[in-house]
């Protein structure tokens, strides 16, 4: 047909057909080589991403090792508690301040510190960040009745730290608090929330009390419809649900947590119980110690406090008075925290050195007439006794507190000397004791008084006669701690050994070797001997009121002066005198013929005198400890006989 035109064929038509395959072609390439990179290159990182999803970690927490007294006794444990948490990366942006409101409504929670604990953590927004600890079952279950409210919230069970005899030892065990925002910076395997020892044994050794906290794995359905599931033997697992409902399936992976490792105690809680009744009222120390082991039976100060106030629900108020350091201190354990003039306490110490010095024997006497005076001229230095003692000998020097006896014995023996067998007897130094805290307490020497007045003239650096003297007696710039001092007349009961006090009952006692004589140590011994004895025939010693019959009792009476005598003189009866302005009461003895000897040390704040209000508190605590630790033997061996007829 000659009408009929050819197809016309568009200019270029070819190459843009080219085009298209060859961008098709790219385009399919690029698809493929991502299929490859996602299902082949990176299949287990996104496998990994999925199963986070899909998998949560669950922290187990572990208990805190158990604390134990002498004959195994509880003094601490852990009971089922439930806090309750916010986790910020779970709960909408939009939404978080509304669920903060909510929370504070709901369980009566300070609305600034948890805000405050929010931002601390902005930057980990899936750390569970503590609302509210140990809560009621009330609480528990208004949380739960709204938690259509509270994306983000869950409850969380865990261990409870409890102490069982409350107040008493509440000191020794110390308390647990909050670990801060700067500790978690540095401090590994702790978290938001977490406690942490802040004083006493709980503190000392948090590291073998923590234990190692566990974890397992849950699959969270957000439908709330979990999927059925069975293990190898076709028996269904247990679903939990989170405090919004959501299905936790545990996985076959877990980790369970292990406890924290048990700590046992040299310490006697039915001791430390009567000594706490003994100082009930009064502000004052009582330390009881074993005299050959350093062991601590008993450490009680008064006042004291509660450590479960910090753990347990409510108690805010309480807490926050003993935080403050409110006066008188109730978290100050004046045992070995806070020191003292030891006063007459610290005539043994110049018996001791003098003897072994040979600067006196025995058979040395000094004559008092009531006062003292440096090369008979110029200022005299007291006696108690105003009339004096007459002729006195070391042993009688000792038994009835002559204090010109001893001031004539310091003046020949030096201020060097003193110092010197200070510490070597435990005084001037920290002890060792395994508590936090321990202060040094102070021997003053020629050293010390350069230092502290080094910016000062040189006549103002140097020593003088007349402090050698001061210090004779354990006044002046002299302070010492009660435990200090009981390590010094543990000294002297087990023959001349310096102690480490000390609470682990698994701790190797540590002693030092002998410090002195056979007969430095007769003579001491007679002397504080006598001074608890009762006349006739010889007269009474000071301490006379701790003497129990049928047991060799040593003892050492002490009134270390706050105020001058001037002061005094101006009241007409010591009853007169303020409160703030009365002397220490202190008293120290031992046991030598019984098994364990022990060790005591004695101190009431402003309370006069040794001899009247100290001493008959070592009475009642040696009679007590005695006829406890019979039974306590007793006991214990009736549980050995039951265990070795077990074994058959």
């Amino acid at each position: 047909m000659t009408g009929m035109r050819k197809p016309q064929r568009y200019e270029g038509v070819e190459r843009r057909v080219q085009f298209a395959a060859i961008v098709l072609a790219a385009s399919f390439l690029v698809l493929c080589a991502q299929l490859w990179n996602l299902q082949v290159v990176s299949q287990s990182r996104f496998q990994a991403m999925a199963e986070d999803n899909r998998v949560w970690p669950k922290r187990l927490k572990a208990d805190r090792g158990v604390i134990y007294g002498r004959g195994n006794v509880v003094l601490a444990d852990n009971r089922a508690s439930t806090d309750i948490v916010f986790v910020p990366g779970e709960c909408p942006k939009d939404r978080r301040e509304e669920v903060v409101a909510t929370l504070t409504r709901l369980l009566g929670v300070s609305r600034e510190e948890l805000d405050a604990k929010i931002e601390a953590h902005r930057r980990e927004p899936f750390t569970q960040i503590l609302v509210k600890r140990d809560v009621t079952k009330a609480d528990r279950i208004r949380v739960e009745e709204h938690s259509y409210m509270l994306p983000g919230v869950l409850s969380v069970a865990h261990p409870q730290r409890r102490y069982l005899y409350g107040k008493t030892a509440g000191q020794i065990l110390g308390y647990l608090g909050e670990i801060g925002p700067e500790e978690l910076k540095t401090w590994t395997g702790y978290y938001m929330g977490d406690l942490i020892g802040r004083d006493g044994l709980e503190m000392m050794y948090e590291d073998l009390l923590r234990g190692r906290d566990g974890h397992m794995l849950v699959t969270k359905y957000a439908s709330g419809r979990p999927q059925l599931r069975t293990d190898k033997r076709g028996v269904p697992y247990i679903a939990q649900r989170d405090s919004r409902g959501n299905i936790l399936v545990e996985e076959g992976r877990r980790q369970e947590p292990l406890p924290g490792n048990p700590l046992y105690l040299t310490l006697d809680i039915a001791l430390q119980e009567k000594c706490e009744a003994l100082l009930a009222g009064e502000q004052g120390a009582i330390v009881v110690l074993e005299a050959d082991t350093g062991a601590v039976l008993a450490l009680a100060s008064s006042p004291g406090y509660d450590p479960s106030v910090f753990v347990n629900r409510g108690h805010r108020n309480e807490r926050l008075e003993l935080l403050s350091n409110a006066k008188p201190n109730r978290m100050l354990n004046r045992c070995f925290r806070e020191n003292y003039p030891p006063g007459s306490l610290y005539k043994v110490v110049l018996a001791a050195a003098a003897l072994e010095e040979g600067v006196i024997t025995p058979e040395t006497t000094f004559f008092c007439p009531g006062h003292y005076q440096i090369n008979n001229q110029g200022r005299r230095w007291a006696c108690w006794r105003k009339g004096g003692h007459g002729n006195m000998n070391v042993v009688e020097a000792l038994a009835f507190s002559c204090d010109v006896f001893f001031y004539n014995v310091g003046m020949r023996l030096g201020v060097d000397k003193i110092s010197e067998w200070s510490r070597k007897m435990g005084l001037g130094e920290k002890t060792g004791i395994d508590l936090p805290g321990e202060v040094a307490g102070l021997i003053p020497d020629r050293e010390w008084k350069a230092q502290l007045f080094a910016d000062r003239p040189v006549w103002e650096r140097n020593w003088y006669p007349g402090e050698t003297v001061n210090l004779s007696i354990g006044q002046g710039s002299c302070s010492t701690t009660p435990l200090q001092n009981a390590v010094m007349m543990a000294c002297i009961i087990n023959g001349g050994h310096r102690v480490r006090p000390h609470l682990n009952r698994l701790a190797d006692p540590m002693r030092s070797e002998r410090l002195f004589s056979d007969r430095t140590y007769e003579t001491v011994v007679k002397g504080l001997r006598m001074c608890v004895e009762k006349g006739p025939p010889a007269p009474t010693g000071t301490g006379y009121r701790a003497q129990v019959p049928g047991m060799t009792v040593l003892g050492k009476t002490g009134t270390a002066q706050i105020m001058s005598l001037a002061h005094h003189a101006q009241f007409k009866s010591e009853e007169d005198i303020p409160y703030a302005m009365r002397d220490h009461a202190w008293f120290v003895a031992g046991v030598l013929d019984r098994e364990p000897r022990i060790a005591i040390c004695i101190l009431i704040e402003h309370g006069h005198h040794g001899g009247a209000v100290a001493s008959p508190y070592a009475k009642e605590i040696i009679e007590f400890f005695y006829a406890h630790n019979e039974q306590f033997q007793r006991e214990d061996a009736g549980l050995d006989t039951i265990a070795r007829r077990g074994e058959h």
